[in-house]
């Protein structure tokens, strides 16, 4: 325990708890809870907003780590909480086994992505909450509870914002290890992605299409990643864009030194389907975050209100991603009910600034039911979800049922559900 909490990631958030928790057993957690009149859990830090922040104390997860238990029978593997993505993919690929899809980030903490509807890219590709079979929590009575796929509040217990309680392990699907090939595409027309926006973002098994907004009239570039064993081989040109010369960075200028292997090299899943590698600090580091999900039937009309704030946008920005989720059940996933398309904006370290251009952002992306990033910055409150999710009512009653007394609440909580 401490009392020196410290700020997440980013580094535009300091933790308002006065107590940090580290425990390293299943019964350590529920002990820590039995005593806790308010905590919340905290995964690998990298929430932009206050989702993880608690009033009084906090619950790392960093030490539940393992162990990493393989099924091979049921193609699954269960795993601590807090194992990091990038962590986990090395020992599945010892294995001979690999996950569906991975985000940018091989740094995030499963249990913590899980939680936030946190996803990778690609048409068919679900978020990485997809994987999930089943998992353990430890309520606000500190009970230990397991969900399994099938079970009645499975698809609500799975993307919890940390609601719920404290998620110890999950058990994840899991298949036969694969390799992917990367290539880097740069200036396509904007037109020609408007025009041909299934082509482009279903070229390949995971696409992102990245712009900086400074040229309302091109995207800068397009990751495409390849399957070899399900895609068809690439051509030289993607709808106007030309294929990179050397390997780039998302961020226009940055050096790739920190980016997984691109010009079409075969590599492990695990190296190329996140944009950063695991031994180097993600990203550019100093930055805000946004991501709105836009039922994919809408992705081109937003994509042009994006383009209609361009001026507007592009000061405060850094990198904008297009990227593409699959449909799934799970209550208060982005993609619930829809295949998605996700905009997700890397911001200049400005809060004030990108507080104030959120509302406007918001408001033009309204007409397409934007469903945002919950780890991410956003203005939108409780009456919005009411309206984005239909079964968040559903949710508020697990939540209520696991944590009558509100122990895992807070005012992120609150202003989501109006709890």
């Amino acid at each position: 325990m401490a009392n020196d909490v410290g700020t997440n990631w980013a580094g535009n958030l300091a933790y308002g708890a006065s107590i940090l928790h580290e425990p390293t057993s299943v019964e350590e957690v529920r002990r820590i809870v039995a005593a806790a009149t308010s905590i919340r859990a905290l995964g690998s830090r990298h929430s932009f907003n206050d989702i993880a922040d608690g009033t009084a104390e906090l619950l790392s997860t960093a030490a539940l780590t393992g162990p990493v238990s393989i099924d091979r029978e049921r193609s699954t593997v269960t795993v601590g909480a807090g194992i990091r993505y990038g962590e986990l993919a090395r020992e599945l690929e010892r294995e001979g086994l690999a996950l569906a899809n991975l985000a940018s980030l091989p740094h995030i903490s499963v249990g913590g992505a899980v939680a936030t509807g946190t996803h990778g890219s690609g048409r068919r590709n679900g978020s990485l909450a997809t994987a999930v079979v089943g998992l353990e929590l430890v309520t606000g009575n500190s009970e230990l509870v397991k969900f399994t796929a099938g079970d009645p509040d499975f698809e609500g217990a799975v993307i919890n914002l940390g609601a719920l309680g404290i998620v110890t392990s999950l058990e994840l699907r899991v298949e036969p290890a694969f390799e992917v090939e990367q290539t880097v595409f740069e200036r396509l027309p904007l037109e020609n992605l408007l025009q041909n926006f299934d082509g482009v973002t279903g070229a390949a098994y995971s696409v992102s299409v990245f712009s900086t907004w400074r040229n309302p009239d091109v995207a800068d570039s397009v990751w495409v990643k390849r399957r070899a064993d399900r895609d068809a081989p690439l051509e030289e040109t993607l709808f106007g864009a030309v294929t990179a010369d050397d390997e780039r960075h998302p961020l226009p200028g940055l050096p790739a030194i920190g980016c997984t292997p691109q010009l079409g090299v075969a590599g492990p899943w695990y190296n190329r389907l996140p944009h950063f590698k695991l031994d180097f600090t993600p990203s550019n580091g100093v930055e805000l975050q946004s991501e709105y999900l836009i039922p994919r039937e809408h992705a081109v009309d937003a994509v042009r209100a994006v383009r209609g704030l361009s001026a507007e946008i592009a000061p405060l920005l850094q990198v904008n991603e297009i990227r593409t989720v699959a449909a799934d059940e799970l209550w208060l996933s982005s993609s619930y009910g829809t295949d998605a398309v996700g905009l997700h904006f890397t911001w200049v370290q400005d809060q004030p600034a990108v507080e104030a251009l959120l509302p406007e952002l918001e408001a033009a992306l309204e007409p397409f039911a934007a469903r945002p990033h919950w780890g991410k910055l956003f203005t939108l409150g409780a009456h919005d979800f009411d309206r984005l999710y239909p079964r968040m009512e559903d949710f508020r009653v697990l939540a209520k049922r696991l944590d009558p007394e509100g122990v895992f609440a807070n005012p992120f909580t609150a202003a989501v559900m109006g709890r």
